[in-house]
């Protein structure tokens, strides 16, 4: 190679890396998902919460009905698995997303971007951490 093109090679393989390395520690979030003060947080700024009665990697929610009236589940909206981030089929068919094998939900009592009134209600609801 010459010179030139083991500059160049240094320079993209450090673009690359660089890259990966911005991304969050391997997460690869789907667009629009984002950390928040320590939480995760859907594309409209709302904290997203994680429910104890779900099973981490069996692929379903167990909120649905009235309990997803509550806590609305964060849709897939086309999104595809990526990194710790998996997509469930929901009861009606729809699919949600899920974060390290746990669905995602927002909190219907959260008025705006930052609340996080959801965290502990009933004693198995938490906030979603990355």
């Amino acid at each position: 190679m010459t010179p030139r093109t083991t500059a160049l090679v240094l320079a993209l393989s450090a673009a690359l890396i660089g890259g990966c390395a911005s991304g969050g520690g391997g997460m690869a979030a789907p667009a629009g998902v984002k950390m928040s003060d320590g939480v995760l947080a859907g594309p409209n700024g709302m904290t997203l919460y994680t429910f104890d009665k779900d099973t981490a990697g069996s692929g379903k929610s167990t909120c649905n009905g009235p309990c997803a009236t509550n806590w609305p589940p964060l849709m897939a909206g086309g999104a595809a698995a990526a990194g710790d981030y998996s997509v469930v089929t929901r009861d009606d068919g729809t699919q949600q997303l899920a974060y390290k094998g746990k669905p995602l939900y927002h909190w219907v009592k959260d008025a705006k971007p930052g609340d996080k009134t959801g965290d502990g209600v009933n004693n198995v609801w938490r906030l979603a951490k990355p």
